[in-house]
């Protein structure tokens, strides 16, 4: 009898013990939860917020000992103090023009796609938006696009062609008998009764001949794109900018060349609002 109410009370026992395990580890997923909860929300408040104080908050709640956009900033030569400035998240593909706790401005944006292209010889690039504290060093309207190597090296490849690169004094023959070479500022064709023809670009559509595409020299007409960068740019320096896009379907997507893209609509009010000299956080 008595051995029979040990056994009984001992299953109750551990049955109390097992309940209270799984009512504590029940509690500690609750916290996490909540816990995590707590900090998406106050991630998202830093951000739109940009409040130091926040941002300190969060580190010390989660054991943090820095963050990308606190070490961005952290590294800079100087505070923007009250001055405004722009933000840009390459994760969320997302900018924010800000003064103080204020946000002017906010939309989506296109950052680089982190593709890489190779070329022969082993030389290769790295299409990333570069992270760090830039300023904007100039505005311009209506930009024109000169392209880099790189790009024809893309299209070569894309169309399965092979690359001539013009020099000035060069000819290069045609299938129907003409000669591409360099007349001024413009590439031209000179076809066998003795006309020339300076020839139109545009992305997507350059010059090829004897199954290669031909890159222009720098400096001619034929190197400089209109339209590509929409409407207007901020430039960041080493061939960096904000700027607006012909491919208003890649807003929102890791998809550039490293630049940052807005919609044109948006770039315009951005451009009319930032004043050179204004510093950009990237992240």
């Amino acid at each position: 009898m008595a051995f029979e109410f040990f056994r009984h009370g001992g299953r109750v026992a551990w049955g109390l013990i097992a309940g209270v395990i799984v009512l504590a580890a029940a509690s500690v997923l609750l916290v996490t939860h909540t816990a995590e909860a707590r900090y998406e929300r106050d991630v998202t408040r830093m951000v739109f917020n940009h409040t130091l104080e926040t941002l300190e908050d969060v580190k010390k709640a989660v054991g943090a000992s820095s963050d990308t956009l606190d070490a961005v900033m952290a590294t800079s030569a100087e505070s923007p103090g009250d001055r405004p400035y722009i933000v840009v998240s390459i994760e969320d593909n997302r900018l924010w023009y800000k003064q103080g706790n204020q946000t002017l401005f906010t939309t989506r944006v296109a950052t680089g796609s982190g593709k890489e292209l190779v070329n022969e010889g082993g030389v290769h690039w790295k299409f990333e938006t570069p992270r760090g504290r830039l300023v904007v060093q100039g505005k311009e309207q209506d930009p024109i696009w000169v392209p880099p190597d790189w790009h024809f090296v893309e299209m070569a490849k894309k169309k399965n062609l092979g690359l001539v690169r013009l020099q000035r004094g060069q000819g290069v023959p045609t299938e129907d008998g003409g000669t591409l070479t360099v007349e001024g500022n413009d590439v031209v064709k000179k076809y066998p009764d003795g006309r020339i023809v300076p020839l139109e670009v545009q992305e997507g559509h350059e010059i090829s001949a004897g199954g290669n595409i031909i890159i222009p020299p720098y400096g001619t007409n034929q190197r400089k794109y209109k339209g590509v960068l929409g409407t207007y740019r901020l430039n960041l320096g080493d061939g960096y900018g904000i700027h607006g896009t012909d491919t208003p379907s890649s807003i929102g997507r890791s998809a550039s060349h490293g630049c940052v893209r807005l919609r044109n609509e948006d770039i315009e009010t951005l451009y009319r609002m930032v004043p050179i000299g204004t510093p950009v956080y990237i992240y």
